[in-house]
């Protein structure tokens, strides 16, 4: 029989203030979805250029025990996440929408000591330490900031170029040439 199906399945509340409180050391197992606005997530807030109606993250969380050989079976949490936020563009300065969509896979375990020994070289899950009062919330938030394009820019074509603030007024003004500076040089070479 497969402990998965002895264990009772906990229906997590999408609650902000109640994410911040899990208790992955019981033995049972936890399902739960919900919706995380821009002003629910501190930490992403102050990455955002702007705030859109409808900005935010539909999560879901899911974890159930996996066999594992020569020891007790660990819990594994996959992570959901799939939202808008909107962030300045490098290439034009302008506000533009970032889609994210993510899934993660993590394995829970008892001590930081066993987090710390878990091979690098795994890229399938990370390992997180489980707690009584976990804090689902700065995980799920700790993945969007981790999401984000380290450089966000509009696709290809979609910006429209700025005028520089250096350069001076509109479209009608002429652009004067100025001399090169090196042609004084480039005289003086010509003539030793």
């Amino acid at each position: 029989m497969n402990r998965n199906q002895v264990l009772p399945q906990i229906q997590l509340s999408s609650d902000p203030q109640a994410l911040k409180r899990v208790d992955f050391c019981a033995p049972q197992s936890y399902k739960g979805a919900g919706f995380l606005s821009i002003s629910d997530l501190p930490r992403v807030a102050k990455e955002v250029s702007e705030v859109i109606p409808g900005d935010g993250f539909e999560w879901n969380v899911e974890t159930h025990f996996e066999e594992s050989p020569g020891s007790d079976p660990h819990q594994i949490m996959v992570l959901g996440l799939n939202g808008r936020l909107h962030l300045v563009c490098q290439r034009c300065l302008q506000g533009c929408a970032v889609d994210l969509a993510e899934k993660r896979r993590f394995i829970l375990l008892a001590t930081e000591e066993e987090a710390d020994c878990y091979p690098v070289e795994d890229e399938e899950q990370e390992p997180l330490v489980a707690s009584q009062q976990f804090n689902l919330l700065d995980t799920i938030e700790d993945e969007i900031l981790l999401s984000i394009p380290l450089i966000p820019k509009h696709p290809e074509g979609f910006c429209q170029p700025q005028i520089s603030a250096v350069g001076g007024g509109g479209d009608d003004e002429p652009l004067v040439e100025r001399e090169n500076p090196f042609n004084v040089l480039k005289n003086m070479k010509k003539n030793s």
